[in-house]
């Protein structure tokens, strides 16, 4: 996609900051603590703003193995976050966070080859730690994000680590480049590596519901919506929503539900209509392990250390 201005407006608003192109109008908000609106080609793709994830569904083997006990703390981490601080550069330059009034000084006329705004969260745990996550926007509308974990020594095991996005209406398909079918850290010398499309969103119909759905070692993932929440447009136009590996490939899974509404069904059949799209993308993922029929812990190589640091890149392009 070809930016003629090769410039970004910049707009400065009282609790956002607003980065707008030819085909894109992204809003990053100071109040909710992420991105709240990436708004690309007329349609909208955020439904909330993301925000670290730690949780998944808890499996057969987990509870079995009393996993959830020993860090259930990171289900509640995964649910409530708290943004402790955020930073604006502008063309690599940190500037006094923009919110009102020392947004009064600017013009309305402000523009920039780039602008990165990074948010620092605090996690509810005992004890706490923090996540990083910087988003690096660029005149064509590509936007780089860093996820970083700092380690904390007498935290338990995670579960996973990564950055999950909600969008407004359930994705239509998705296409990635990475290894066929569910694969997890343990459970991956069975998938082949190529490029394959999923239709829908679909969900392993395991006896009861739990974690499933993800895919290792992707080298990106493009998310195709047709639906939107605008009843004017009577025709929707399907388009799509690509994030790609930066240094290392990542894990990602594409549900209709969120991690929490896995763990509280029972049953398929407690579990909502399917109204969102719920994109999780992973640095880090807990092996399932089943070594004894669901009664011994994952093995160490497959667990998560949450005493060591983790960090993963991505981008998001259209």
């Amino acid at each position: 996609m070809a930016n003629t201005n090769k410039r970004l407006a910049v707009i400065f608003g009282d609790v956002t900051l607003g980065l707008k192109g030819p085909d894109f109008h992204y809003l990053f908000s100071y109040q909710t603590g992420g991105p709240e609106s990436l708004r690309i080609q007329g349609k909208e793709w955020l439904y909330r703003s993301p925000k670290p994830t730690f949780w998944r569904a808890t499996t057969d083997n987990d509870r079995g193995n009393q996993f959830p006990l020993k860090s259930g703390m990171w289900l509640a981490a995964d649910q409530f976050i708290a943004c402790q601080s955020i930073t604006v550069a502008i063309d690599g330059q940190t500037i006094p966070l923009p919110i009102a009034p020392e947004n009064n000084r600017y013009s309305g006329q402000e523009t920039a080859q780039e602008v990165t705004v990074t948010y620092t969260y605090q996690t509810i745990t005992t004890p706490q730690t923090t996540v990083e996550v910087s988003y690096t926007i660029q005149a064509s509308g590509k936007i780089r994000v860093a996820v970083t974990y700092h380690g904390q020594a007498g935290l338990p095991s995670l579960p996973v680590f990564g950055l999950r996005f909600v969008m407004p209406t359930p994705a239509t398909r998705f296409i990635y480049q990475g290894l066929s079918g569910e694969t997890y850290p343990d459970r991956m010398a069975g998938g082949m590596a190529g490029e394959y499309e999923v239709t829908g969103l679909p969900v392993t119909p395991y006896l009861v519901p739990q974690d499933c759905g993800v895919y290792m070692a992707t080298d990106w993932v493009t998310i195709y919506r047709q639906a939107v929440l605008d009843n004017r447009l009577r025709e929707p136009v399907e388009t799509g929503l690509k994030f790609k590996m930066v240094d290392q490939p990542f894990a990602f899974s594409c549900l209709p539900y969120t991690a929490e509404e896995l763990e509280n069904a029972t049953h398929h059949s407690e579990l909502p209509a399917p109204h969102r799209t719920v994109l999780s993308l992973l640095g880090a993922v807990r092996g399932v392990g089943g070594i004894d029929s669901w009664g011994s812990d994952v093995e160490a190589a497959y667990q998560i250390d949450a005493t060591q640091d983790h960090h993963f890149e991505f981008e998001i392009s259209f």
